[in-house]
């Protein structure tokens, strides 16, 4: 199968209507469900992307509560 190299992710900022979008790239491991794991410069933001652009958020540290992205964008380059 054949996933993005990048996608954008889109959370809503708490108590505004803000948005907030993190860039999050192609990582050489998988997730739990076999698809690809993407995490951003930092590898705090880490996430498993299926190809049908489904999201499970992982998270990279203890007592780490992960939001959920309110949209995600593949990125083509």
């Amino acid at each position: 199968m054949d996933y993005p190299e990048r996608y954008e992710l889109v959370f809503q900022e708490p108590a505004s209507d803000a948005d907030d979008s993190v860039v999050v790239h192609r990582t050489g491991t998988s997730g739990a469900g076999g698809n690809p794991v993407y995490e951003d410069e930092t590898g705090i933001v880490r996430a498993e992307i299926s190809a049908d652009g489904e999201v499970r958020m992982m998270a990279s540290g203890g007592h780490q509560a992960p939001a959920e992205p309110r949209s995600v964008r593949s990125l083509h380059s």
